[in-house]
């Protein structure tokens, strides 16, 4: 995480926090969105909005629902559909699917990554895969990182033992939903960027693997395109 940094207790008092426009409910047991997460949003909509009349849209590690309401509200013709594994997140995010009224275009689903959207999105029929999963190691969570356990679940920050365990993960299950030319991009931890190559290189079917920078200049956001 970077950047100014919401303040969660006060957050999840209000019940409400604004992003991309929109103002979404906030819960315990869902992450608060972050501002650096923004960034992945503008890529993706850029991405969805340039894919047809009627894009397919897949936002997997959802929490809150932010990004899917956000493409959603920002592209009226995608379909989007989301899932996450905590009953937190599913709760949270369809809640806000209904709070701002994109029912019909936002479907949420809960279960481990992909899995869920099994039977609801065809194969090979997705434009835009997004994905904001925890990306901090679990050794930093027991040691500098151990205070954003305090308020917010440890599921929305345990990357595993180096951070990219649910990235790589997603890089090889996006292949049987992504079309051909489609693009999954990820949000990851300042640092990593080395990695996050090095994984869609080894998949050995991603091309123009690039990355988005924050306001700071540094590597926040990776989009690939499927070959």
């Amino acid at each position: 995480m970077s950047g100014a940094q919401p303040d969660v207790r006060d957050v999840y008092q209000r019940g409400t926090f604004p992003f991309m426009g929109l103002e979404l409910l906030v819960a315990p047991g869902a992450l608060v969105p972050r501002p650096e997460t923004e960034l992945l949003a503008r890529e993706a909509i850029a991405l969805v909005a340039g894919a047809g009349p009627a894009p397919t849209v897949v936002d997997v590690c959802c929490g809150s629902g932010n990004l899917a309401c956000a493409i959603a509200h920002h592209v009226p013709g995608a379909r989007v559909f989301a899932s996450d594994l905590t009953d937190g997140c599913f709760s949270l995010a369809s809640k806000n699917v209904a709070h701002l009224k994109l029912g019909a275009r936002v479907k949420v689903f809960q279960g481990d990554l992909l899995a869920p959207l099994a039977g609801a999105v065809e194969p090979l029929s997705v434009d835009v895969m997004v994905c904001n999963p925890p990306y901090i190691s679990s050794g930093r969570l027991a040691a500098d990182r151990a205070t954003l356990l305090e308020h917010e679940p440890r599921e929305a920050f345990d990357g595993g033992p180096y951070g990219l365990s649910i990235h790589q993960r997603v890089i090889k299950d996006a292949l049987a939903l992504l079309k051909p030319k489609g693009h999954l991009l990820f949000e990851f931890g300042l640092g990593q960027e080395k990695q996050m190559a090095a994984l869609f290189a080894r998949a050995k079917v991603y091309e123009n693997v690039r990355f988005a920078n924050d306001e700071a200049g540094a590597p926040r956001v990776a989009i690939a395109t499927k070959s």
